[in-house]
């Protein structure tokens, strides 16, 4: 285990590896301030509008629920007032942003790797990109904003680092793919890798993905990861210490993905200790 994290910390430094973080990833800081899990801010949500008891804990049909009978508006607004606070990065955070990735995917809704990267990287050195709603921007799949959060019209030719957030994120516009309908969007026409943005297609090809705080428990997150996956290596590893679901397991082994069978933070300090030389030079 020591020489295949070793491994993956100077394939990191190379700029070989891609993060891809999980909601999880907020159980390593220490000031968690947002919803950790879709159940968690399901509740979130539902405390505040009342939507039937059978859906009350399905983040996808309650935002739905709340966008047909209030509306979009108000979907927004309880995603802006979930995410309103952004945890101090973990020390694992800031080693991954300061490391020699140049893309990393973030598969939640606060603004704790952003928040990373702005520690670590000048302003210039790095953009955001956020996948939109199709009820909100029909026609227009991705937001692609500065470091200092100014709106771009496409992601530059020179963009050094990309944080591609393809569900959304809080900050710095309150972009936001979280109800039935606009899953239905994405899901649409994903497989031809419309919602995927170029750039992160080009920076993909034949590079290893690193899963960090994900799970593969259900049809959407396996959906989103197999097609941002797509014509990179077929090596990649996933920090998974709960035995996989008999679907997690057939994802890991179609795709490629070793299991790494250690809790997160003991992964991640054990990386970071791996880390210390290329963060040193």
């Amino acid at each position: 285990m020591n020489a295949l994290i070793h491994d993956i910390a100077q394939q990191l430094d190379a700029g070989t590896v891609i993060p891809y973080l999980g909601p999880d990833m907020l159980s390593l800081c220490r000031d968690l301030k947002v919803p950790a899990t879709p159940l968690a801010l399901a509740e979130i949500m539902t405390s505040k509008v009342s939507v039937p008891h059978k859906i009350r804990k399905r983040l996808t049909q309650a935002a739905q629920f709340i966008e047909n009978f209030k509306h979009r508006k108000s979907v927004v607004h309880l995603m802006n007032e979930a995410f309103a606070a952004t945890p101090a990065p973990s020390a694992f955070h800031l080693a991954l942003a300061g490391s020699g990735a140049g893309l990393w995917v973030d598969t939640w809704y606060d603004d704790t790797m952003a928040a990373a990267l702005a520690q670590t990287q000048s302003a210039s050195d790095w953009v955001q990109v956020q996948g939109l709603s199709q009820s909100e921007h029909f026609g227009h799949w991705t937001g692609v904003y500065a470091g200092d959060g100014a709106l771009l019209p496409e992601v530059p030719a020179d963009a050094g680092r990309i944080l591609y957030k393809p569900i959304g994120s809080h900050g710095p516009a309150g972009n936001f793919l979280v109800s039935d309908s606009d899953y239905v969007e994405v899901l649409t026409e994903i497989d031809i890798q419309t919602p995927i943005p170029a750039a992160v297609q080009a920076w993909r090809t034949g590079r290893n993905f690193l899963f960090l705080g994900c799970r593969f428990d259900d049809q959407l997150t396996r959906c989103f990861a197999r097609q941002i996956m797509k014509r990179s290596s077929d090596r990649h590893w996933a920090v998974l210490p709960e035995e996989p679901t008999r679907m997690e397991a057939r994802f890991l082994q179609e795709q490629g993905i070793t299991r790494i069978n250690m809790p997160l933070a003991q992964f991640a300090d054990a990386l970071m200790e791996a880390m210390q030389p290329a963060l040193a030079a």
